[in-house]
Formats: C-alpha cells, structure tokens, sequence
C-alpha cells in the first residue's frame, strides 16, 4: 500500500528562522515552498541551497522551493506557517488571506504584539481570517542558526484547534526536533513575546559586567514578571514553566545569537540604540515588545520593575547605570507577597 503523501507547507516569511523552519519541514519529507520578498534571497535558495544573507554557509535541502509570488506558494498549501517580524504579521496575513486554499490552517512562529494596538497575534489571525481557520502558534527556545544545522531543539505548539495542533507538531517532530503540544495560545505567545524584553535586561548586565549572580537574578524576577501579568491576563502558569515561557526566557537571556541579548550588551557598554541596531543588522523585537508589555502591566495595574526599566532605556529616558540604581533602591518585601496562583 503506498503512503500517504505528506501535506504541503507554506512557509511566508525567507528570513533567518523562516528559512531554518523551511528546511526543517523539507527534511521531513515535506512538499515545502519558502516565500520571500527579496528576489536575491530566494534565487539563491533555489540556484545554491543556501541563504546568503541570514544564514550564510549552511547547505539548505535540494528540495526546499522558493518564490516571491505569494500565489505561487499557497496554490497547493495544506498548512500555512508565517514567520514575519511582529510588525509585518497583519499585512502578510491580510495578503495571504484571499489566497489561502480552503482547507489549510494557518499557523504562525513570530513573537511579538501587533504594534499599536498591542493585540495578541491569535487575536490579529482571527480578525483577518474569520471563523473556522484552525490557528496555532510555534514557540520556544530556538536559535535559527542552531535548526537549520541540525542540532537537537524542543519547541512548542499551542492551539485551541487540537487536530491542526497535532498536524503542525507533526510536520516540525523529527529525529533532532521535538514538538510538543498545548492549547495556551495566550500564555504561550505572552512568553515568546516578553522574554525579549527581559534579555535586553541581562544583556545590559553583563555589558555593564555586572557577574553571573545579578544575571540569574533579572532572570528569575524576570520569569516572576511574566507569570504575574500571565495570569492577569488569563493564561495558565504551566505554560511559563514549559518552553514557552522558562525555556526560551533562559536561552534568550544567556545566548549571544539573541538579538535583544546582544542589543542589552551593546548598550551595557556604552553603545547607542541606533549603533547598536545598526550593527545587528535585523529586526530587534524588544524595540516595540517593551512598550507592549507595559501597556498591558498599567492596563491590569501590575508592577513590572524589570521591563519598565528595559522600556525606559530603551527611550532614553534612562541610561542603563541609572535603570540599575532605580532596581537595586526598590523597598525590600517578601519574594512571594501573595501566591501566584491565587
């Protein structure tokens, strides 16, 4: 009997991750077309097998495609996968919108707010898509680089959906990639979010020099930030516990691939925002994600010291030796003044 044949994936979006995510999914044996806006990008995805600007040096599949015509690339979709920065994720959806075959689901591995509005992405999908797509978001600790080689990584996928849950855990499980499941989409995407603005915070430290206590301080405070105004906002404290939340906070905060780490370090030593920005060379998510998060913490009046002062440097209205006197002068109190889960 011969096999199924497996469902053909869309992936929009031909930056560093979008590209480590496509390759992932053509590995598995995946019809896999990737979608970029930059004709040197994809020419070069589909000519070499590698993507020269965000990944240099690493062989993609033979049988990964790439376009630049969003048409092109979800005529034969059964699952679509966005991976755009935040602020690009309604107008790609708006795109895909009239495009998208009937059937197919729409899942989406971009952290972040929509700007402005600071609207969750499931909420964003929703408005754009209408009822009855299947929604789900990708999550956790991963660097692009570290996919497209390869090397072992655990994500997550969160879904209200839990047949499109499975069916995007099963094009992303293989041998060197595990894929977990859940139905937090809130939660999850409060996680990929706001550990961003938190790595700026350790990356500030450790530019300032600071020692490995002060950064496994701001990362444990900075995990109780995120549970607080999880919760607040009706997510499961689970969830911050798992991938989504400690998993991709301690990997985004410790690893120099992370692009907000590496802005914290940079201006730890003295940089400017736009220097720092400039040298980085991609999208820096915390830029917008700070002020998101702390419109969120005043809507709910939460006290989130941590990723006020990350919002406040990041403004200028502070500089880092300064946000770091504002936290070490905060009145002494209880670690645990009320429980978490109450």
């Amino acid at each position: 009997m011969a096999a199924t044949p497996k469902p053909t994936v869309a992936v929009l979006g031909a930056g560093s991750w979008g590209t480590a995510l496509a390759a992932l999914i053509a590995r598995h044996g995946h019809p896999t077309v990737l979608w970029g806006r930059d004709p040197a990008v994809t020419s070069a995805i589909a000519d070499r097998h590698e993507n020269p600007r965000y990944l240099p040096g690493i062989a993609l599949p033979e049988a990964l495609r790439a376009t630049t015509l969003l048409t092109e690339a979800l005529t034969a979709a059964d699952l679509v996968l966005v991976v755009v920065p935040s602020h690009a994720f309604a107008e790609t959806l708006r795109a895909l919108a009239p495009l998208r075959p009937a059937h197919a689901g729409v899942a989406w591995a971009t952290k972040g707010f929509e700007p402005g509005s600071g609207r969750f992405l499931h909420e964003v999908a929703g408005e754009l898509l209408g009822d009855g797509v299947p929604l789900a978001v990708v999550t956790g600790p991963s660097f692009a680089q570290e996919v497209a080689q390869g090397l072992p990584t655990a994500l997550t996928v969160h879904s209200d959906d839990a047949d499109f849950c499975q069916q995007v855990a099963d094009a992303l499980h293989g041998p060197a990639f595990r894929a977990y499941t859940g139905n937090d989409m809130r939660g999850a995407e409060l996680g990929g979010a706001m550990k961003n603005v938190l790595a700026v915070a350790t990356g500030v430290a450790d530019g300032m020099g600071l020692g490995l206590n002060a950064r496994a301080g701001l990362i444990t405070r900075g995990l109780n930030e995120m549970l607080r105004l999880n919760i607040a906002l009706g997510g499961r404290p689970e969830t911050l516990m798992g991938l989504a939340g400690l998993g991709d906070l301690v990997l985004t905060c410790t690893g120099d691939l992370s692009r907000n780490r590496r802005l914290g370090l940079a201006l730890g030593r003295g940089a400017s925002i736009a220097d720092a920005v400039r040298e980085i060379g991609q999208v820096v998510e915390s830029l917008q994600t700070a002020d998101e998060v702390m419109r969120l913490a005043s809507a709910h009046g939460i006290e989130l010291p941590i990723a006020e002062g990350v919002r406040d440097v990041l403004h200028g209205t502070v500089t880092p030796a300064e946000g770091l006197a504002r936290l070490m002068a905060r009145e002494r109190k209880a670690e645990y003044p009320q429980s978490l889960f109450c």
